[in-house]
Parts: structure tokens; sequence; C-alpha cells
């Protein structure tokens, strides 16, 4: 397979770009496979589903209940399996509407990494790991351009005229803070970006495979750069733009758009590796293989990736100051 860097090249590579946007938010009111599995993976699937231990409600709201559906497909992107997965949430309402949907993702034990049978894996995925995490909540889609504007009162997005319901792009790793910022002030909840660990946790979902999906990726399935092929799909030609953020099928936990679309910033230092990384699911400061310190970790992959940077286990560094149409977040409450 070709590979194609330029890209992450000029992500990791670019200097500071200063920060933009004052703003302000109107009252919110709170409201109600064929991979090989190795005997430690198939105990901790079996650790994270069964018996979920949930974050609490945070104070004032409720937690949702709702069935979804979650499907699983072959090397060749053939649907093998599909079944319904419960998931929780809570909800913050800006004038009677909903606002933000923010999902309960429950604690549990995960091999962080890539194996090194997994197409695609590199070094700085590794050493694979064990990893505990405790509850928590993640934003069931990446922030959209109408959740920023209504908080920081611009929209820097290069796609602006997809629509509010498009991933926000063109945001720095310290914008996105600002975002997490004002939310929390607005909110009086603890929002921020999720650390390296929670977000391939949560993308997961319970499954070891290479993507939460299972052995590939196709172009009815994610939002990528499908004329590069990950297994036995065929090549299909490329959306080269962002796309709805509900677009396609969840993960277990009722995540969406994890897989391309957008990368997505992560509060941790980026490192070329995993030796010395904490293992309690808390974010990853300086350290002695830190490859730079003003770069911080993105992950998932955008709509100009080939399907081996979608895959849960991929990482890659950004300059903190980095503002491109392929880069945007999602935000984690924790309580």
């Amino acid at each position: 397979m070709k590979k194609n860097f330029n890209r992450k090249q000029f992500m990791t590579l670019c200097g500071w770009i200063s920060l933009g946007g004052f703003s302000f938010l109107a009252a919110l009111k709170r409201n109600n496979s064929s991979t090989i599995f190795t005997q430690e993976d198939k105990s901790l699937k079996s650790v994270i589903n069964s018996s979920p231990s949930y974050p609490p409600p945070p104070s004032g709201t409720k937690l949702l209940s709702q069935n979804l559906e979650v499907i699983t497909v072959n090397l060749k992107g053939e649907e093998t399996r599909r079944k319904v997965a419960s998931s929780k949430s809570f909800r913050i309402t800006s004038s009677g509407k909903p606002f933000l949907e923010m999902m309960a993702i429950p604690g549990g034990e995960f091999m962080m990494g890539s194996p090194s049978e997994e197409m695609g894996n590199d070094l700085k995925e590794k050493p694979r790991h064990r990893v505990s995490v405790p509850p928590f909540y993640m934003g069931k889609y990446p922030v959209t351009q109408a959740q920023w504007y209504a908080v920081m009162g611009n929209n820097p997005s290069f796609h602006r005229d997809r629509g509010d319901s498009f991933p926000v792009t063109v945001v720095s790793w310290y914008e996105a803070l600002e975002f997490c910022a004002k939310l929390s002030t607005l909110t009086k909840l603890n929002f921020n970006l999720p650390t390296e660990a929670q977000w391939e946790y949560a993308c997961r979902g319970g499954t070891t495979t290479p993507f939460y999906l299972g052995e590939t990726l196709t172009f009815e399935l994610a939002n990528y750069n499908s004329y590069s092929t990950y297994a036995d799909e065929l090549p299909q030609p490329a959306r080269a733009r962002t796309t709805k953020v509900d677009n396609f099928p969840p993960n277990a936990f009722g995540l969406y758009d994890l897989h391309g679309n957008v990368s997505e910033w992560c509060l941790d230092v980026y490192h070329e590796d995993y030796q010395g990384v904490p293992t309690d699911g808390s974010a990853w400061g300086r350290g002695s293989n830190v490859q730079h310190n003003n770069y911080r970790v993105l992950r998932g992959g955008s709509y100009s990736d080939p399907p081996w940077d979608c895959r849960s286990a991929f990482r890659v560094g950004g300059g903190t100051g980095v503002q491109t149409a392929f880069i945007g977040f999602r935000v984690v409450c924790n309580v």
C-alpha cells in the first residue's frame, strides 16, 4: 500500500498560529471479526460489555436510555452481523432545543495500541498495553459548526456552506480548549478535550478490530479517502470534503464519526511511542520521548486520509497552533 504523508507532515511542521475569536452563548438550560484475538483481548472485551459502570448523571440532569443498531463487516466490507446495543446519555438544551448530547462511557479496561498482525500498524502505536479507564461522558458527535458558533460567536470552518450539522474545522488545539472552558463556564460542568486513552477506549466500544465497524471501512460506512483500500473491499470515489456528523453507523457506545471526517484533538502531548505512558486513562504530559512539547495528539483520521490512518489505534501529532480543514474535535465531560 502506498501512503501519502503530505498532509500529516504539513500538520506537524506548521508553526504557531494566533488564536481567534471572542464570543458568547445564550443561556443554556440543562435537561433532563476475523482479526486474531488473544485470550487477553477476549477477557477484556467481556469486562467492558458486562455489568457496565456508568458515570453518575450531572446534577440537574437525567440519563436517557436508547437502543441503536451496531454493525460489523468483514475484510470485503460486507456486513456479517447486526446487533442492538443500549446506550445512555444526558442532553444540554438551549432555547428548549437539544444543543449537545453527551454519551455515557462505562469504565473498563482495554488494550491500547495495535497488535503486530494489524495491517497498517506502526511503532508509534507500541508497545500495546493495558489501560484502565474510569467512567466519563463523551460528545455523541464532533463539535458542529452550529455548536461552535453558539459558544464562540464565529465560524472558522473551511466548508461553511455545508451547514450547521457539519463539524467545525480550522480550529487549533488552543481554540478547542477555549471552547471547552467557555462551555464549562456556561453550563457549570467540567468540559475538556478527551485524553488519548479516553478517545481510543471510547472509539473501540469494546472491539479489538482495526475499526469499531470490524475489519475495514467502505464508502457507505465512513468519510475518508475511499480511493484507497484497507483490506479486500473495492475502491470507491472519495467525497473530498466533510459530511454531516450523524451520517454513518455508530459504535456500541452510541458515538458517531470516529473514523474519518475530521481528525480530532486530544489533550495529551504527542510522544513518539508508548514507552512510559500512563495506564489510568489520564493525559500524558512531557516525557523523554516527546517529539516536540508543542505537539498534541490527533486521532481518527479525516476525509482526506486513507483508511489505515483512520484505525482505532492510529495516532499522529499536530502543532498546537495548526488550523486546517481536516481538523476538528469533540468534548468530554468528567463528573
